[in-house]
């Protein structure tokens, strides 16, 4: 079977066991897509892209790509459902083999939150004692891997051959982060904020998953220590029974299971903090395809995206008739201000209607109607515009891990 040249197109329409077909929208209406269904197989655009569709618990089928530790994507056809991801089909992420964590320890009269190190008063939490002692908050935030799209770079780069589906959007609720690091007194001279989870290496060499934060970023009263996502407790897969919450920040730094938070007063160097997740210190941490970069910074804040959600690869729309088409689009907390659209890949662009904004870390839905003139291929783009001017560059950018792709995906449509 051949491989499309469409990023978008192994997401929901590549099915190699596909039992009914997707019924393009009518008239005005919105167009749709059908529902991902339990034991297909999806086909990503990319070579070695052919993926499961697995069911795990408390999930729907999701797409696989590692088993030991899991790892998930959420088919894009579920970005149209909702613009906050529903927790069943919310993307999976793990980096140790010893994940998830075993249940047991996850338990409420066993599971504990140490706060330590350069404290003036080092703290014991239960979940429970979290939620009396602090005042719960909430905020409405995009959980991005900084891999996400990795799949698609050219040339190849190493790591998870992810395609665009390590996002989601969720309600999280939770206590302030800064309020319980107020409680321990943080001592003169602290720098840096640790976090550790409950997940673990298979071998005793292998680094274990611990990520630091500069300590003006932990006191930002937007991150939370968060125990629910939207409205229910965090599934397993999603860090139970409490999870880091970093507005603005790709997942990495989201730690699931955190268990330990350790103030530091010098640069934290642990593996995933350097040599992993560091970026080209250039211009839009891009270098040329092939080469090093001369100097790294650690990933922080997400980049300008945006996705068509309500067309795949291969779908038809009608000629001469108005179809509505939607999409979402995001980034680090600027928040979105403009998405353009073409339909003839690129060569014009039209604008679109936002709808009101959930919040600045969030998905923000987009839509507009097109009506085609003539028979024949279409190539859909999107293109998103932040508060600060910051906008989607048409073409892929590269560097060597693989990180932060944003550039304008196309979709590839027919008229008919």
């Amino acid at each position: 079977m051949g491989v499309s040249l469409d990023p978008l197109r192994g997401s929901r329409r590549s099915f190699l066991r596909a039992t009914s077909a997707w019924a393009a929208g009518v008239g005005a209406g919105i167009a749709g897509v059908r529902p991902i269904l339990a034991g297909e197989v999806i086909e990503q655009a990319f070579e070695h892209g052919i993926r499961p569709l697995v069911k795990y618990p408390q999930k729907r089928p999701l797409i696989r790509l590692t088993t030991r530790p899991p790892q998930l994507e959420t088919p894009m056809a579920v970005f149209n459902e909702s613009l906050l991801t529903p927790n069943d089909a919310f993307f999976v992420r793990y980096h140790l083999t010893q994940s998830p964590p075993r249940r047991a320890l996850l338990e409420p009269d066993s599971f504990r939150l140490t706060i330590a190190g350069r404290v003036q008063t080092p703290l014991i939490f239960s979940v429970a004692e979290l939620k009396t002692r602090f005042e719960v908050a909430e905020v409405v935030a995009v959980n991005q891997c900084a891999g996400n799209g990795r799949g698609f770079f050219q040339p190849r780069v190493p790591g998870g051959q992810l395609g665009n589906g390590a996002m989601g959007c969720a309600r999280w609720r939770g206590v302030r982060l800064a309020d319980v690091l107020k409680a321990a007194a943080l001592q003169a001279g602290a720098r840096q904020v640790l976090f550790n989870g409950l997940d673990a290496p298979l071998l005793p060499q292998t680094p274990d998953f611990i990520k630091a934060l500069e300590i003006d970023r932990a006191l930002d009263p937007e991150l939370l220590l968060a125990f629910e996502m939207n409205g229910e407790p965090l599934p397993w897969l999603n860090g139970f029974p409490l999870r880091l919450v970093v507005p603005g920040y790709y997942g990495t730094y989201w730690v699931k299971h955190v268990h330990e938070i350790t103030v530091v007063d010098d640069e934290f160097k642990g593996f995933w903090m350097n040599p992993g997740y560091r970026i080209p210190d250039e211009p839009c941490a891009a270098i040329e395809p092939g080469t090093t970069p001369k100097r790294t910074i650690p990933i922080t804040r997400l980049n300008v995206r945006s996705f068509i959600t309500s067309l795949a690869a291969g779908d038809a729309i009608p000629v001469g008739r108005e179809t509505r088409i939607r999409g979402m689009a995001f980034d680090g907390g600027a928040g979105i201000s403009e998405v353009l659209v073409s339909s003839d890949a690129g060569r014009t662009w039209s604008g679109t209607d936002l709808s009101p904004s959930l919040g600045r870390f969030a998905f923000r839905e987009w839509t507009t109607a097109i009506q085609p003139q003539q028979v024949g291929p279409m190539t859909l783009m999107a293109r998103a515009i932040n508060r600060l001017g910051e906008s989607q560059p048409l073409k892929p950018l590269w560097n060597p891990a693989g990180y932060m792709r944003n550039c304008v995906e196309s979709v590839h449509v027919r008229a008919t």
